[in-house]
């Protein structure tokens, strides 16, 4: 379950995920985790502007992906997750990102 508190913000927290991190990947979203030393989770979400010039847009899509990861209960503690969002999601509804996203987790808990 995500916490608002639990982001994942320094530059050195992102390139150790992005470096030893493991990869799943769906139509519109591409998740990287890792295992980290904590008793939480932590996530990212990373929308460029590639996805849409525009910032309202943008953070509807960090939005969704943040109440879809507050839902989805499943995950186990002590893991840092970025979700990197594809241009493509710009057009799916609320139902579609949530169960792609729902659909990755449950493959990075199967890949732990």
């Amino acid at each position: 379950m995500a916490n608002k508190n639990a982001k994942i913000s320094k530059k050195r927290d992102f390139d150790n995920i992005f470096k030893k991190g493991k990869l799943a990947r769906g139509n519109f979203l591409i998740i990287r985790f890792l295992k980290n030393n904590e008793n939480i989770n932590r996530f990212a979400f990373i929308v460029s502007k590639k996805v849409s010039l525009k910032a309202v847009d943008r953070n509807k899509i960090r939005r969704r992906l943040f109440e879809a990861t507050k839902e989805y209960k499943k995950i186990p503690a002590g893991m840092d997750v970025i979700f990197i969002v594809l241009p493509t999601a710009k057009q799916q509804k609320f139902l579609e990102i949530k169960e792609e996203a729902c659909t990755l987790l449950d493959k990075i808990i199967k890949n732990r």
